[in-house]
């Protein structure tokens, strides 16, 4: 078994209820360790559309990064998610963060996420479920890259337990 680091965001409909579905999709197929508090996010690259919320998930997973990503894009499809303009709004979005301390590079994954040390609305629930970890391509902790990160962008705690959507599902 392997701890990835998963980010869940959503920003159409009832982004609670799609946090909660999420939730219990992904429980019924690997065990969820921890979950951060869901945070109220302002959209970043795409910025004329709705809020976010986003949190993240530690879960231990047999699967390769690979059928973790299938895995994971089958949710996404199962919600509903439409890919159609490049981080536009979204039902739901699952992206693995980190598989163990695994570098992974393929044309349709990298791990970890590349763009995690500049976005706040991962850094904030990562930081509070594991502040300590070591990015392995960057040497740093997530303590450290949230302390770093320049962006203007908010970041608000909505919801302290993000648990009781998972257990609640």
């Amino acid at each position: 078994m392997v701890e990835s680091l998963i980010a869940l965001g959503s920003n159409m409909g009832d982004r609670e209820g799609n946090l909660r579905r999420a939730f219990g999709m992904i429980g019924r197929q690997m065990k969820l360790v921890k979950i951060s508090s869901v945070y109220e996010t302002e959209p970043m690259y795409h910025e004329d559309q709705s809020w976010f919320l986003n949190c993240v998930a530690a879960v231990e997973t047999d699967s390769s990064p690979r059928e973790l990503l299938e895995r994971l894009q089958t949710i996404e499809l199962e919600m509903g998610r439409e890919r159609s303009v490049r981080y536009g709004p979204r039902v739901i979005d699952l992206d693995i963060l980190f598989y163990g301390n695994e570098i992974v590079s393929e044309p349709s994954l990298e791990i970890p996420h590349p763009r995690i040390a500049e976005r706040a609305f991962v850094l904030a629930p990562l930081n509070e479920i594991s502040p300590k970890l070591i990015h392995p391509v960057l040497g740093r902790t997530v303590s450290e890259l949230l302390d770093d990160l320049k962006t203007q962008k908010k970041v608000v705690r909505k919801l302290k337990r993000a648990s009781d959507l998972a257990h609640s599902s």
